[in-house]
């Protein structure tokens, strides 16, 4: 039977867990890996760098590979789309565009997600709700030189977070979580009352060095989220 990169992860990972390989012991070579578990070198790397990736392992030049003293996890986050995660609740989702408009980037936005001055920008507000509440309140901000067809795109039906996540790829992006008091417009959105703590996630996205979109995502009280590591 053939020996695949994951059966290569889980051997390794057993030994860890049985002190074979204690934190900070180095591994044999993939050439003596690959001789013990009758496999290519190709099918040894990649199990090991997969590992690497997890935070299981650690490889420095000229120093081979190693557990790591301290084995950590990467967390990786995949964009949701706000109406499937209404939906997994059993309520009916709703989306409402609230305004949108093409302008030249204010100064804080030039800054934020570093573009040039008066570069055009799509900014959009939008609610989405479940059943007959709100949800989300949606503030967006996308860079027409990353995205020229959003200018077209009226997102009367669909809202623009699952418009990029469909259309537009991304390389990299930061998440910021806090609790901010609402405004009373943000407020009157949500139901709730001037001053009232509100989780909120400012999200920024990039293809490659280009900026794609900034959001601020407010949540209505009462909402959690959770993730897996």
């Amino acid at each position: 039977m053939r020996t695949s990169y994951h059966d290569i992860k889980a051997i390794v990972l057993d030994r860890i867990r049985k002190d074979v390989w204690p934190p900070g012991a180095n591994l044999p070579g993939e050439i003596e890996l690959a001789q013990e578990f009758g496999c290519a070198r190709a099918t040894v790397n990649r199990a090991m760098r997969e590992l690497v990736h997890e935070g299981v392992l650690e490889r420095k030049r000229k120093a081979g590979t190693r557990v790591k003293s301290s084995p950590s996890r990467k967390a990786e986050f995949a964009i949701p789309l706000i109406r499937e995660e209404i939906e997994r609740t059993g309520a009916a989702y709703r989306y409402v565009l609230v305004d949108r408009q093409v302008i030249p980037a204010p100064g804080w936005l030039q800054a934020q997600i570093n573009i040039p001055r008066h570069q055009k920008v799509l900014h959009l507000r939008c609610m989405h709700y479940a059943d007959s509440h709100g949800y989300q309140l949606e503030d967006r901000w996308i860079n027409l030189a990353a995205v020229p067809d959003a200018e077209n795109e009226t997102f009367a039906d669909v809202g623009p977070n699952e418009w990029l996540v469909r259309k537009v790829p991304f390389t990299e992006g930061e998440l910021v979580f806090s609790a901010l008091n609402a405004t009373r417009e943000i407020a009157d959105f949500l139901n709730a009352a001037a001053g009232d703590a509100l989780f909120t996630v400012e999200r920024t996205t990039w293809l490659n060095a280009l900026s794609v979109t900034y959001a601020r995502l407010y949540f209505a009280r009462g909402y959690k989220m959770t993730s897996r590591l």
